[in-house]
């Protein structure tokens, strides 16, 4: 039978909640058990400003640019080649370049890993970033990666939908009529604002489950369900500057996508960097 991409989506996160609620596996839960307490400090936004230097510390050790060069440029070149074909995707350039901080966290794994392995001394090459298939919670890792990879993809397909409510079902004839649509017709800023929202909530969501969860789950080998859970304390005890470094996080990636997405090869690399240092400050054992 062939399934639809809501239905695919929903079963696919739906399978993975499960999945994630009930893990049972022994040594998970004892390395849950003789990491100790898992406390939560209060951040300032001194802690950003320093966590945000300390990546950028790490990017200029680390030069993680080569590691970007070899994602960024194949992303930009497969969405431009595939706008030069036609403008049946226009609609959904923005929703695909906001979706892509769905999967940052993801993205930032093996920068994690190279920021944890020069905290400790060791070496840190691109090449190390590869480690993290190494790892004990490698399991973990992949499962999140697939929720936050279900959500960026339920997100296209409600953008698409939105699209197809208000101001399609058939594709703009040219960039600029989609420019004038979308700013001077109501439907088009019915479109703007619901699209918003729903990216809003998307955004949240993913920021609030794995804000610190794939910094932890590289250093310690603990459950999942903890490593979530411990995120979501993270941002119950910090809103505010939460909320302030997903700011960071978009203007960082819009500004980087500005040049041709050329910024992108300092920004992602500074702010995955940040991201474990964020966690080792916020986090405490």
């Amino acid at each position: 039978m062939i399934r639809t991409p809501p239905g695919w989506g929903a079963d696919m996160l739906t399978q993975a909640y499960r999945s994630l609620t009930t893990t049972t596996e022994t040594g998970s839960w004892e390395a849950d058990r003789l990491s100790g307490h898992l406390g939560v400090r209060r951040l300032n936004f001194d802690d950003l400003r320093w966590a945000l230097a300390r990546g950028w510390d790490d990017f200029g050790q680390s030069r993680t640019d080569v590691i970007f060069l070899c994602v960024v440029y194949p992303l930009a070149g497969l969405l431009l080649a595939r706008l030069a074909f036609g403008y049946e995707m226009l609609p959904l350039v923005f929703p695909l370049a906001s979706g892509f901080a769905l999967l940052g966290p993801l993205a930032a794994v093996g920068l994690n890993e190279l920021s944890r392995r020069r905290e400790l001394g060791l070496s840190a090459g691109w090449s190390d970033a590869f480690k993290v298939f190494r790892s004990p919670s490698f399991n973990s890792i992949a499962l999140l990666g697939l929720i936050l990879m279900g959500m960026f993809v339920f997100w296209l397909v409600l953008a698409q939908l939105v699209y197809n409510l208000t101001l399609g079902p058939e594709p703009p004839v040219s960039l600029g009529s989609f420019a004038h649509d979308v700013l001077t017709t109501p439907a088009g800023w019915v479109m703007a604002i619901v699209g918003t929202g729903v990216g809003f909530v998307f955004a949240a969501i993913a920021l609030s489950i794995s804000v610190v969860s794939f910094p932890m789950l590289l250093d310690r080998h603990v459950s999942l369900e903890t490593a979530v859970r411990t995120s979501i304390n993270v941002v119950r005890h910090n809103p505010v500057v939460i909320a302030a470094w997903g700011l960071v996080i978009t203007a960082g990636l819009v500004i980087g996508s500005i040049p041709l997405l050329l910024g992108l090869i300092v920004v992602m690399p500074v702010l995955g960097h940040a991201t474990w240092h964020l966690y080792r400050r916020v986090v405490r054992y």
